[in-house]
């Protein structure tokens, strides 16, 4: 494994953070530091906020109030730079739409892409930026859907199309990968796949900040875990973490928990 970074900039820094959706809180009081190039596994009951901090770092959901930096820069001049990758537990997508995985896929690079020169931008798209290809290939073969590239994404399975959804995020080839249950649903070949190009991107040094209810594989994989229920209930080495005596702790989340008061540690 890629030793984490030692100069003491953090993947994600965030201090004091509140959200919510209309009158409802899901996040309160957030404070954690998230070291770059390890594995984070964030487990928590359903509706205890993990999807929604995702949503935060990404900026799809604004705070309250509260700060968050990303590799110790304001987030967003860093989700502007290609920073964050993300791969969503229900991606938004038209699965009937005739595009191909390729094109799919490639849809991953048009955030970069308008930081070409205009010139570049103007090309027909076999003159375009080579660096953009190459990535998609890459990705693609990462998850091994290099042969399916061509056929349309809605006669996929549904683990394929996990594989492909993960193969966009990975051809943004950001410091830091964000993933929503990303093997929830999918069946055991896809999800072998999907785990065996995770582990080689962490071992490659990029960040994986990963929602999962998989404490097996958190067990297996993470370095380290994040217990969330509206608030931080602890965070450690999965050892400590996934202890029945934690996760006794992590049911009883914010509502018990007093405002301002620190989290637990095992």
């Amino acid at each position: 494994m890629v030793s984490p970074a030692t100069d003491g900039i953090p993947a994600l820094e965030i201090k004091g953070l509140y959200a919510a959706y209309g009158q409802e809180p899901v996040l309160e009081n957030i404070s954690l530091w998230l070291p770059r190039g390890q594995w984070t596994a964030i487990v928590g009951p359903n509706g205890g906020g993990k999807s929604s901090l995702l949503s935060v770092v990404v900026g799809s959901l604004s705070p309250l109030r509260g700060e968050l930096r990303i590799l110790g820069q304001p987030s967003l001049a860093q989700r502007q730079a290609g920073c964050i990758a993300y791969m969503a537990q229900q991606e938004r997508m038209e699965w009937d739409f005739p595009i191909s995985v390729r094109d799919t896929v490639m849809t991953g690079r048009f955030g970069l892409m308008r930081q070409d020169p205009l010139w570049r931008r103007l090309l027909p798209r076999h003159w375009a930026n080579p660096e953009h290809r190459l990535a998609v290939e890459e990705a693609l073969e990462a998850v091994d859907m290099t042969e399916l590239s061509a056929r349309p994404i809605g006669a996929l399975s549904g683990g394929q199309k996990k594989r492909v959804m993960l193969a966009r995020a990975l051809a943004q080839r950001a410091p830091i990968l964000l993933l929503d249950e990303p093997l929830a649903g999918i069946d055991p070949p896809s999800e072998a796949l999907i785990m065996a190009a995770l582990q080689r991107q962490r071992r490659a040094g990029t960040t994986i900040i990963m929602v999962t209810h998989d404490l097996a594989g958190a067990r297996r994989h993470a370095d380290q875990v994040l217990l969330i229920n509206r608030t931080v209930v602890g965070m450690g080495a999965p050892e400590e973490m996934l202890k029945d005596s934690m996760l006794a702790r992590l049911a009883v989340g914010a509502t018990r928990m007093p405002a301002g008061e620190a989290p637990v540690a095992a």
